[in-house]
Order: structure tokens, then sequence, then C-alpha cells
């Protein structure tokens, strides 16, 4: 591992308000075997996990007990992510850097990124650098308080996502997936349409080789409410809590019956790569219990699942909170996916 990603070597392009490329430039050195994908086309098949067949999305919600929803992230607290005003910075009107791929290897992996609610953007940079310092490029995907308290509008949210990674830049590119906290939320609503229209996304689901989730919001409304309280109004969470379980009470049909809905998707999520899931036992957004139903159901359906649970941590903070350990899982997690530019650079 080689600390945290030069900033002489990363490169950043605002593609929206709430979604950042981030990647590193190709070097003179490697300009001799890199190409613009536009001008080599990706293999047929990128990844060897097969999709399932995607659950039609159910109209009757499932239980509460099995709720699995995440706290949503403000995107003014998120709106600057940290930019790096390097001379190699390419801009929109410079393809070439970003699309590289190697002639006799696949393209450059690349990360969707779903941070948590509130995330700064030097907690957040952290992650970013897990995935650059093994020559995978990095979409972070900043989510709105109001994608949450909204479903509907984190529904289109999630479809601008889709739109995003469908661009020339994006497609035919392996696809890995980190979301913490809300990130799960709004990974779900992507899910939804996945499992809505299977034939037409069904490209994109064979492209994700590996997803990890890091401090998901699991359990009942309660735990969604508390989540809400603890991060926008830390000072008086109770307040906050109470107010948004009479709002989910007031708007049933346009919140909680949305969010069971989510979690029907994404229990039976129709993307079947390796996933991996990071969570602990004190976190008052997460039921253990509940966390573990879930791992055990997508192990039955077949899915390669690996996970890492304290008895203490933080939420959203298991990375600063257990360094070793987090890195140490990450690794593993990670050498084991199908695709040989992350085993070479590890």
């Amino acid at each position: 591992m080689s600390g945290e990603v030069s900033q002489q070597r990363l490169a950043s392009q605002k593609l929206s308000k709430s979604i950042t490329y981030y990647y590193a430039p190709i070097t003179a050195a490697e300009d001799s075997t890199l190409r613009p994908t536009k001008d080599c086309p990706a293999p047929a098949t990128l990844c060897p996990s097969a999709l399932s067949s995607a659950s039609s999305l159910s109209d009757s919600p499932a239980s509460s007990s099995n709720l699995l929803q995440s706290s949503s992230s403000s995107s003014p607290l998120l709106s600057n992510p940290p930019t790096p005003l390097s001379s190699q910075t390419t801009q929109p009107s410079d393809p070439a850097a970003p699309f590289a791929t190697t002639s006799s290897s696949s393209p450059r992996p690349l990360l969707l990124l779903l941070p948590w609610l509130g995330a700064k953007p030097i907690a957040v940079a952290k992650y970013r650098d897990l995935y650059l310092e093994h020559g995978v490029d990095v979409l972070v995907v900043e989510s709105n308080v109001m994608h949450f308290l909204w479903p509907r509008w984190g529904l289109d949210y999630g479809l601008e996502i889709l739109t995003v990674l469908d661009k020339p830049q994006f497609s035919g590119r392996p696809l890995l997936v980190h979301s913490c906290s809300i990130g799960g939320y709004t990974f779900s609503q992507i899910l939804t349409h996945i499992a809505q229209r299977p034939e037409e996304h069904a490209g994109l689901a064979q492209r994700m080789i590996g997803h990890v989730y890091d401090s998901l919001v699991v359990g009942t409304l309660e735990h969604m409410a508390t989540g809400l309280g603890r991060t926008l109004l830390p000072r008086f969470p109770g307040l906050v809590t109470n107010a948004a379980m009479f709002y989910f009470w007031l708007f049933k049909t346009h919140t909680a019956d949305y969010y069971h809905r989510s979690i029907h998707v994404f229990q039976n999520n129709p993307v079947t790569a390796p996933a991996l899931f990071f969570f602990c036992e004190n976190d008052a957004m997460c039921d253990p219990v509940v966390m573990e139903t879930v791992i055990d159901l997508w192990r039955k359906r077949g899915v390669a699942v690996e996970s890492r649970k304290w008895k203490e941590s933080v939420h959203a903070a298991h990375l600063r909170c257990h360094p070793e350990d987090y890195r140490s899982t990450f690794e593993k997690f990670m050498t084991s996916l199908p695709i040989s530019s992350l085993k070479a650079k590890m």
C-alpha cells in the first residue's frame, strides 16, 4: 500500500453538482501501452459473475423488521469535494486520459463511491484513495437528505446516476460499489431501476464485480429516524427522531411504503457479484441480528459474502476506529475479485 495518493497524480472532473470523477492521469511511461477506450472496444464479457433474474418490484411492502435503510447525505456538506489543482487535471474537453485502457487487458475498473450523510471531503478522500491506490478510478456520488425524505426524488436521482454510468467514458468498464450509510439507500434506488427493467440494465448489472457496504442502517423505521436525528441535529437528536416518525406516519404511502419496497429489492439484489459488509454491534442505527439475516439470505441465494463485525465501533467510522483490521479485510476482498489489474496493483 502506498499510503495517500499523490496529488500530482490525481485529477478530477465535476460531472454535476453532486457527482465528481477522480482518476490518475496517464504517465509518459504508460502512454506507450495505453490508448483511449473509444479506440479499443471492451470485451463482450467483463465480469464472470452472472446477473440473476431480477425480481420484479413487490407491490406489497416487506415487514418493518426487515427494513434496511441508510440516513441521507447532505448535499451542501459534500458540494465541494477535494479537487487537486494540479496541472494534470483533465477538463471534459480532453477525453483521452480518463478513458485509457491497455490493449491487452480490460478497461480500467471504476468505483461508484456513495458516502454517508454529512461526510466531509477529507473523510471521503480516505475511502476514495483506497481504490485509487489500486488503479481503480472513482465516481463520488453525493446524496441529499431530500432523496431520502421524498423517495420519489431518490428514484429520479438513481436514474440520473444510471445515465452517468452509461456515458461513453464509463460504459463497458468493470464496476465496483462502495456505499456507506445513506449510500446504501441511494444504491437501492439504482437497484430498483435495474430490477424493474432487467433487460435494459442487464449490461450494467453484469459489469459489477464487487460491492461493499459499510454501516448500513438496518432494522426498523426507528433506526432510520434515529439516523436522521443523530446526523441532522446531533445536539437534539430526539427532536428530529420524533418529527421523522410522525412524518413517516403522515406520508406513509410516499415514504414508508417506498422504503419497504426498496428493502425488498435489496434483499433480492439483482447484482450477484461478491459482497463485503462492515458493521458493529453497538451501532444504534443498525440491528446486527437483522444485518446477519440479510447476509445469510444473500448466501443462500449463492452470493459470495464476506463480513467484518466489531463489538464496538462508530457508525460510518470503522476505517478510522479499526484502520488495520478494516484495510486487511478490504485487501483480502479485493484480491478475490476477478480482475487482473487489481491483483497487479497489490
